[in-house]
This record gives C-alpha cells, structure tokens and sequence, in this order.
C-alpha cells in the first residue's frame, strides 16, 4: 500500500479495535510505541497480537535504545520500519529494517545533519521541550520543503489542518497520534477516520 506513493500513518496503537479501525478509514501504517515513558507505550507480545492487512507498514518507535534491542524487538512484533525519536547517530540505526529519523523542529531546521542517515525518511514532529517524542504542537510546515528527503509530517496534525500542512510541505506522509485520540493510548474512531479522510484527499491533490 505504500507504493501507491504516499503514507498514512497512524501511531500510538495499543488494541487491536483501534487498528482495525485506521486500516479500515484509509491508513497504511500503523506504530506501535516501544519506549517504557511514553503513555502509549506497549509490550512486543501484544503489538505482536494485533493483526494487520497486507501491505500495511508495521513501525516501532523507539528512543536511544541500542540497535540489537530494536531489531530483537522487531522480530518479536513482526516491524516492518524503525521510527528512531532518540539522539542516535548513523551508526545506531539498525541493518536489517527500513529506518525513519524522526527529529523535533524547533524554528529553523537543517536536514543537512542527517546527511549521513541511511534512512528512507525523516519524520518531522513538533516541539516536547524536555521531552522525547512530540506532544501534539504544531510547527511551521514550510521547513519541510527543499530537504531533499522524503517527509513524514508529524505533531498536531488533525482533521481540521492536515489539508494545511500537506499543501505547504508536500510530505510523502502525515502521521497522527494525540489529536485523533479519547484518551493516551485510546482512538476516537470518529476524529480518526476523519483525519485519514482529509489527508487522503489533499494528498491524493497534490499528486
């Protein structure tokens, strides 16, 4: 389904309910969060559990875990992609699966310092202070243009801004956790499926 040319991602999975309901309102890739401080955060064994239709991207979020921790891990959880949200380098990205870095923007960002990633994408998540990870705050979309990477837009993102966001990055993805969410860790189906409804649209206009 990602050869169709563009990603949908939605993270923070933690039942199978909910991941049933992204796969079917349009999504085509799902994350799970491994990192033990994140209120999503679930066990392998159960991201292992929750089933998914072929052709639908498996990603782990991981933070500063080292390589051979997350490709057991994605062995395990049957991962198809590695979400790096930590300070790793280069050297800390794993052989044997698809790596996306994910970076925090805060005011000017330079992809020139991943240079040396051997990633298929940075993904773009919006400002967490202290913090790993986003924390649901948008950023200025306009950075991500002229990178010369593949961008998956992260933080913030909900039915009401991706179309926004998407015609001023020109991603290849958006990826939404919080805004779409009841509760940490829990869907609102409705916000959900709304969201993968209007990025769907705008992504498919800018084809």
């Amino acid at each position: 389904m990602i050869g169709k040319g563009f990603v949908l991602k939605i993270c923070g999975i933690t039942c199978q309910e909910d991941a049933d309901a992204a796969i079917a309102g349009g999504a085509n890739a799902i994350g799970f969060n491994f990192y033990p401080k994140s209120p999503r955060y679930i066990e392998p064994e159960r991201a292992a559990a929750i089933r998914t239709a072929p052709g639908v991207r498996r990603a782990g979020v991981f933070v500063n875990e080292p390589k051979e921790r997350v490709e057991e891990i994605a062995a395990r959880a049957r991962l198809d992609t590695a979400q790096l949200h930590g300070d790793e380098t280069a050297a800390d990205c794993p052989a044997s699966l698809t790596v996306w870095k994910a970076c925090r923007v805060n005011g000017a960002f330079d992809a020139s310092r991943f240079g040396g990633f051997p990633a298929e994408a940075l993904v773009l998540d919006g400002p967490a202070g202290a913090a790993y990870g986003g924390a649901g705050i948008p950023f200025d979309w306009r950075v991500a243009g002229g990178t010369g990477w593949r961008i998956i837009l992260a933080g913030g993102l909900d039915a009401g801004n991706v179309a926004e966001a998407i015609s001023l990055a020109r991603p290849w993805g958006v990826d939404a956790c919080s805004r779409i969410e009841s509760s940490p860790g829990k869907k609102d189906h409705d916000k959900m499926r709304d969201f993968l409804k209007a990025a769907k649209a705008a992504m498919e206009a800018q084809a």
